[in-house]
């Protein structure tokens, strides 16, 4: 297993990567067309007191939007949970993944 590691992580090293830069990527998603209408979610209880809800969205996969379910997240004192959702840019639809804000 050690030795696994070290194999990663030089070959890593020689690529010119990091782990902090691969955890780091984002991938960018524009699409000429346009998701269907948001699927409506009944929120079951949360597993804990405080959990947020992160809404279902659709995702794009293999030439198809393919509705991902809602599901609860912990918590982060001070942030707002902001869902996964597609914007409208000219004639094309950006996604944009959910993330936490202040």
């Amino acid at each position: 297993m050690k030795q696994t590691k070290l194999v990663v992580a030089s070959l890593l090293l020689a690529g010119g990567l990091t782990l902090p830069a691969l955890s780091q990527a984002q991938v960018s998603i524009d699409l000429d067309i346009a998701p269907p209408a948001v699927q409506v979610e009944t929120p079951p209880p949360p597993p804990q007191p405080g959990f947020v809800w992160a809404a279902g969205y659709w995702s794009w996969d293999g030439g198809r939007h393919v509705w991902v379910p809602g599901h609860y997240i912990q918590p982060r004192p001070g942030f707002h949970w902001v869902a996964d959702r597609w914007e409208p840019r000219g004639p094309h639809y950006h996604f944009v993944p959910g993330h936490w804000a202040r």
